[in-house]
């Protein structure tokens, strides 16, 4: 190897190493960046994935967490703040979107856990209540802060109150992580499964 040839190398491995880090991960045209921020900290993405019924594509969905996890009981078990962003690919009527939450939930909750945040989940119906239908291009975030709660945010806007518990928190990611997930090939995706 002569020095030019060594030179144009290192000046090519500066050019490289200079460019910005911008691995996102596009699901069926939805980008989801590798890291955000939710309370000041930054979060990872964990993985990404669709969320089909029947032929059609509902949403794009991504699970943010401090630290990468693989496995239901990690997720649910990582401290720090948390996201679950998703984007919507069809027009969806809020009440099916909340039928869809409240079955998922039913399926993958027992009857006590449901007793414990009921009041929580009341007030997440009427968040579906305030939105008549949630459209195409749409964002809904769900944000879990420590010692704060579950905040809701449509198109970056907060909606509704924040719910405290983390136990609903919890429960909420079951709907797509749990024993019964909503979709059974979104649930590999989110844990980062290839």
């Amino acid at each position: 190897m002569n020095r030019r040839q060594i030179l144009r190398g290192l000046v090519a491995a500066a050019l490289f190493a200079s460019l910005p880090a911008f691995a996102a991960i596009d699901v069926a045209g939805v980008k989801f960046d590798d890291t955000t921020t939710v309370a000041g900290q930054p979060l990872k993405l964990n993985g990404a994935g669709l969320r089909t019924k029947f032929v059609f594509k509902v949403y794009a969905a991504g699970l943010y967490l401090t630290e990468k996890k693989t496995s239901v009981a990690e997720v649910l078990a990582v401290p720090g703040p948390r996201r679950v962003a998703i984007t919507m690919l069809r027009d969806v009527p809020s009440e099916d979107f909340g039928k869809a939450f409240t079955e998922g939930l039913n399926a993958n909750t027992s009857k006590e856990e449901r007793n414990k945040i009921l009041p929580q989940i009341m007030k997440f119906g009427e968040i579906f209540a305030q939105t008549p239908t949630l459209k195409k291009g749409d964002q809904l975030t769900l944000d879990w802060t420590p010692n704060e709660g579950t905040q809701c945010y449509l198109n970056g806007k907060k909606i509704g109150e924040m719910m405290p518990d983390q136990a609903f928190y919890n429960a909420v990611l079951r709907i797509w992580l749990g024993d019964k997930p909503v979709d059974s090939s979104l649930k590999p995706a989110l844990l980062g499964e290839k």
